[in-house]
């Protein structure tokens, strides 16, 4: 009896919000799947499995507004068999287009660097700019909502060739402050930036050409940043109170940027305020402390430590032998170390 008593609570409490955000009979059709797929007797997970199905049904409603057209032959082959890695070989601008909106959980990558490789040659900087931020707001449209892009990137010494061509026009440019300015114009917030000390490097960079006299020295470039943003699309959709499970709720402020916190308004919802305040959450807080996200997923000790400062040194991929060969057949080979903190720092 508890199963039902309390599910059909939230669904008569729910019941305007329902009609509001899918309309009359996508509402009538959305209760009928709940009360099929809703088999527990235990009242926290009747809550945690209604929330569950309501957020996906709001994804798919903005997935469908928001890329209707999405390759969903790459899709299936991407989400079938999830503890397989998948290599989709391609132009990383034309595949995401492919995808759905807000269809990935975690970001992880690092840009060619301007002009330094031979893969990545633009007339200007301004061009690579340009080309990046195409890129980075087709990320910001299929990565999920509230959920984190970690970002490598190291400041070059180049011409921008936006002034002069000659070399003249070489120097330092910092394009970890160009990058967050495109993230943040496309939408993302900027979290924290990761200063990787890569120790004594093998480039050439910024030597002083053996002149021991002012105004030659400069650094050897031995550090890149490892850049953490946040994605919080502002939603005014309603979401369901993680204690009681109704949607009798009303918008409270943003908690973060972009990030709209709730209000539980139900009077007889379990958890009440020495005040008479409801329980107050976003999404994030729903996600993030869900027990399914929590079980399991503790972060290593070892590692917290060894990322507790925002300076972290580690070695780069040697790529280069004794006898100036490249070993690993690639030009820019990435450290382990960066997709490691992201799985476990940001993916949930």
């Amino acid at each position: 009896m508890e199963k039902n008593n309390h599910l059909n609570t939230i669904l008569e409490k729910s019941k305007k919000h329902l009609i509001l955000e899918f309309g009359e009979a996508e509402a009538q059709e959305f209760i009928k799947e709940v009360k099929l797929k809703i088999n527990s007797k235990e009242t926290k997970e009747i809550i945690q499995q209604f929330n569950e199905i309501y957020v996906k049904k709001i994804k798919q409603k903005y997935q469908k507004e928001t890329s209707p057209e999405y390759d969903k032959k790459l899709f299936s082959f991407i989400k079938k068999d999830n503890k397989k890695i998948k290599i989709v070989w391609g132009d990383c601008y034309e595949n995401l287009k492919k995808l759905p909106s807000e269809s990935v959980h975690l970001m992880v990558t690092s840009p060619p660097y301007y002009n330094a490789r031979e893969y990545s040659q633009y007339g200007d900087l301004n061009k690579y700019l340009d080309d990046m931020k195409k890129i980075i707001s087709e990320c910001y449209r299929v990565l999920d909502n509230h959920h984190v892009f970690v970002f490598n990137v190291g400041d070059i010494f180049d011409n921008d060739n936006i002034t002069t061509k000659s070399v003249w026009g070489d120097r330092r440019l910092p394009l970890g402050a160009y990058f967050i300015k495109i993230f943040e114009e496309v939408g993302f917030t900027f979290v924290d930036d990761f200063i990787w000390d890569k120790g004594e490097v093998q480039s050439e960079r910024h030597k002083n050409g053996n002149n021991p006299y002012p105004f030659y020295q400069y650094p050897m470039n031995c550090y890149e940043h490892i850049l953490i943003f946040h994605k919080h699309r502002l939603d005014n959709t309603h979401f369901p109170c993680p204690v009681c499970g109704t949607l009798q709720v009303n918008s409270n402020t943003q908690s973060e940027i972009g990030l709209m916190s709730w209000e539980c308004k139900n009077l007889e919802c379990f958890e009440r305020s020495a005040s008479d305040r409801g329980k107050r959450f976003s999404l994030k807080t729903n996600m993030t402390q869900s027990p399914l996200i929590r079980e399991g997923n503790e972060v290593p000790h070892d590692l917290i430590k060894k990322w507790r400062r925002d300076i972290i040194k580690f070695s780069p991929v040697i790529k280069i032998n004794s006898k100036g060969e490249n070993k690993l057949g690639h030009t820019a080979p990435f450290p382990e170390d960066i997709p490691e903190i992201a799985v476990w720092f940001y993916s949930y």
